[in-house]
This record gives structure tokens, sequence and C-alpha cells, in this order.
């Protein structure tokens, strides 16, 4: 049988981190030092085959081995700064050996050395290899040497005007460079700073959270299993009365002993008919008969937590029934009812033709309804619907999951009940003349 999961969230996205830049950045200075360095290749033959010497040879093969051991550094993401500063400095040691190596060898004005087409290369893998600091030096000095070696024979001889503007070209393009790299290193470490610091304050919120659920179980089990055992003791005055509070004894050492257990687990899961099961046990067991109707499908599973939140809260609704609604009145009737489905989620509805209550008269330190129903429920990203007025009975609807757009908690004025059919298998809200809707759908609010 397939079951369906309510509730399961969707595996987050990796965010952004420094790591996943560089290893960008070094991919994309690599990748363009291959192009360049493949542009440069047919002005290193024109001038090799002008000119043979084997300097210039060596220098253009230190700096295609050199280039193709930062492609090859990037790809394995091994030594990235250590090839990338390799080319640097082998850009340097070319330009410083250019005028030696070439030297009394007349070369046209228009005719640059080949190097000029890998001066970029060489400030794009120092922004990479160095420190920033170092990298902007490098961005000056490596332009710098090449416009001395311009103005040199040669060179090409080129007079200060033009080498003068081959520098700034340069220089300009490796800052920029420079500027785009630092830039997303920054915004990267930023990035990861926000996300180190919102995880730290999510791992703080879900303690403060973790410590709010168990003040809220603390003050419910207070409530529901010793209080409420307290005063039908002390009101007990039959031996209906005495009865139940034998039995709601029973149930608060039960509540206590299950309390001394471990929590439910975050992500475990229930199937919802183990929660069904449940809730007719307590009906059959309470001592006001209630009417058990189950409109469950039995693929759905919800989270542990969920399971016994609404189990406790709806049990609270069962006693608060008892309690107040009018037990001794054979006339009041009850009915509890689960539903559960893949695309409403999951609603528990206690139902009574009770006295019904004023909800805002209820004082503050009541906490039937606010802690052991409102609370527990909202705890785990449900909401409670209250449908009652004095002398007209009480339905309480428990739902979960609770949309964005609808409230923890919603109190409606009722309108009339006056009994509880359920020969139909449905509970329905009889208002003395005709038949209204069921109570699944009674309450307005509940089911958005």
């Amino acid at each position: 049988m397939t079951s369906t999961v309510l509730g399961a969230s969707a595996r987050p996205r990796n965010s952004l981190s420094r790591a996943q830049i560089e290893t960008v950045l070094s991919r994309s200075v690599a990748a363009i030092s291959v192009i360049f360095a493949l542009q440069s290749v047919p002005a290193v033959l024109h001038q090799y085959e002008e000119h043979p010497t084997v300097g210039t040879a060596i220098m253009a093969v230190a700096l295609g081995l050199a280039i193709a051991g930062v492609l090859v550094a990037t790809l394995v993401k091994r030594c990235v700064s250590w090839c990338t500063g390799t080319v640097a400095v082998f850009y340097l040691m070319a330009i410083a050996a250019w005028p030696f190596v070439i030297e009394h060898t007349p070369v046209d004005v228009s005719d640059k050395p080949w190097l000029w087409y890998l001066c970029t290369v060489a400030t794009s893998c120092a922004a990479i290899g160095f420190s920033p600091r170092w990298a902007a030096v490098y961005t000056v000095v490596a332009p710098v040497a090449y416009g001395i070696v311009r103005m040199q024979d040669s060179g090409g001889g080129a007079d200060l005007l033009l080498a003068s503007l081959d520098v700034m070209y340069a220089v300009i393009l490796g800052q920029v460079v420079l500027i785009l790299i630092t830039m997303l290193r920054s915004a990267t470490s930023n990035v990861d700073l926000a996300q180190s610091n919102a995880l730290a304050q999510y791992t703080s919120s879900v303690r403060q959270h973790a410590t709010d659920v168990e003040r809220v179980e603390v003050d419910s089990i207070v409530h529901d299993s010793v209080l409420a055992t307290l005063l039908a003791a002390a009101g007990s005055r039959t031996a209906k009365g005495a009865e139940l509070a034998a039995i709601m004894a029973a149930n608060a050492i039960a509540r206590l002993r299950e309390a001394s257990e471990a929590r439910p687990d975050d992500v475990a899961r229930l199937p919802v008919t183990r929660l069904g099961t449940r809730l007719r046990h307590e009906a059959a067991a309470s001592a006001a008969p209630f009417t058990f109707i189950d409109h469950s499908d039995a693929s759905v599973t919800v989270p542990e937590q969920v399971s016994e939140a609404l189990f406790a809260a709806a049990v609270q609704a069962m006693v608060n029934s008892v309690q107040h609604a009018g037990r001794a009145d054979a006339s009041v009737s009850r009915a509890l009812t689960l539903t559960a489905s893949p695309d409403d989620g999951c609603r528990i509805e206690i139902a009574d033709s009770g006295v019904g209550f004023d909800a805002s008269a209820v004082p503050e330190e009541r906490l039937g309804l606010r802690v052991s129903i409102q609370e527990r429920v909202t705890s785990v990203g449900g909401f409670v619907c209250v449908r009652t007025s004095v002398g007209k009975g009480t339905i309480i609807t428990l739902r979960w999951p609770r949309p964005a757009d609808q409230a923890p908690l919603e109190t409606v004025e009722g309108d009339g009940i006056s009994s509880i059919d359920v020969s139909e298998g449905t509970p329905v809200i009889v208002d003395g003349d005709p038949r209204s809707e069921p109570a699944a759908q009674a309450v307005p609010g509940a089911l958005a």
C-alpha cells in the first residue's frame, strides 16, 4: 500500500559559497588564459620564423606549459593558486629576459612582441594566485615592465606615447579583472557569514522552541492530569462522579508516566490509523458516551509529534465536554470525528449539544482551551476553530497543517445547536427544524 506523507519538507538547495565561487573564477581565468594563449600562437610562430632564438622557444614553451597546468589544476581543484602564481612569475621572467634574448634585433614598431597577448593572462592569474594587495601591485608592475620593453629596439622601438597607451590599457584591464574577482570573493564571504549566522540563530530558535513546547506540555499535563482530576474528585457527590474521578486519576497516572519517557522523534511518522485507534479507545472509555466516526484515508501518515499533539488536544476537548457540557443530562449528544486525506490534511472535530460557553469570558488563568488545546496544536503547525455560544452547544475543530493565512485560533458564535444526530454515520447538527450541514462543514473558516 502506498503511503501519503503529509508535511514532508523538500531538500533545501545548496547556497552560494566561497569554495564554489573560487572554482568558477579559477576555471574562467583558465579558459581565458587558454584562449589568449591560442591567440598568441600565430604571433609566436611569425616572430620565431623571422628571428629564431632558443630563448624565445624556451619562453613560449614555459608559458604554454604553465597555462596548461592552470587548466588542469582548475579541473582537478588542486594547486590552483600555485599554478596561477607560476604563470604570473614566468611572465615577469619572460619580460625581463626579452631584451637579452632578442637583443639588437630590429622589429617594426607595429609588430608587438607576442608577450603582449599574454599580459592580461598574467594579471588575471595574479588576481587568483596572489593576495589582493600583491595582485594590485602586479597589475601595475607587469604592464609597466612590458612598456619598458616595448620602447626597446627588441620590443619594436615604440615611442613613449604608444608604449604608455599599451601600459594604461593593460593596467585598466588588469585592475577591472582584479576588482571583479575581489568583489565576488567578498560577496560570497558575506553570504557564507550570513548563512553561518542564520544557522546559529536557527539553532538557538530551535532550542527555544523546544523549551516552549516542553513548557506547554508541562502546563498541559498539570492542567489535564492533575488539576482536572483534583477538581473532579473534590466535586464528586455521586457514584457516577466518583467513577469519573477514578477514571481521570488512572489517565493522569498514565499521562505522567508517558511524560517521563523520551519525547517523540522529530522525523518519525505514524499512520493516521493509529491516531484513529487511540481516539476510538478514548471515546469508548469516556465517562460520557461519544460517537466516534472515522473518515480517514489509511494511506496518510503524519509526524509523530503532530499525532501526539492532536491526540492530547482532542482528549482534553472531550474532557471539557464531559465536565462542562452537562454530563448529568442524558439529552446531551456528543460526537468525535476524524478525517484525513492527502489534500486536506488531518481534521478532528469534537462536537456536543450541551450548554456551550462564552469564549470571550474564559478567564486567562484557565489553561484548558488556551494551553491544553490551542498551544498544543499550534506548536506543531496546526490551528483550532471553536464554534460555540451559551446554551447552544460547542464544536471544536483541530486542523493540521495550518494554511499561511489562517489564524492559530478562531472562535465563531454558534447558531442554534440542539442535538447531534449520528444515525447516518456523520454528525449532523440539528436546529429543531430542517437539518443543517454536517458538523465537518458547519464551522466557518475551519476548512480554509
